[in-house]
């Protein structure tokens, strides 16, 4: 006997689903996340928005003849903050939304 699915039994799931994952949406977009380079002389901080809230920048790391390496500590200080922030989302997320996590990366 072929058993239909109850249509509002699965309506229902789909709804509380779809809160669960709008609560855990927004959990992660106030959470922050942080990235260092330099021994942490550069540090950076995300929120799992992803949005850059803040740079600290060491003065024993500021040399006026050498912008290129400060450029890069904070380029890899920030990539480091936003690799956190999309694992916690991918982890996060992922239960909820039956292994698709990976898709927010």
């Amino acid at each position: 006997m072929n058993r239909q699915p109850d249509m509002r039994q699965l309506m229902k799931q789909a709804q509380e689903m779809q809160e669960q994952l709008a609560r855990a949406q927004k959990e992660l977009a106030e959470r922050q996340f942080v990235g260092t380079a330099g021994g942490g002389m550069v540090k950076a901080t995300v929120t799992g928005g992803p949005e850059l809230v803040s740079i600290e920048i060491s003065a024993d790391v500021v040399d006026p003849d050498d912008v290129e390496m400060l450029e890069d500590l904070v380029v890899a200080a920030v990539r480091q903050a936003m690799e956190a922030a999309v694992e916690a989302a991918n982890t996060q997320l992922g239960g909820l939304t039956g292994g698709l996590g990976g898709l927010l990366g």
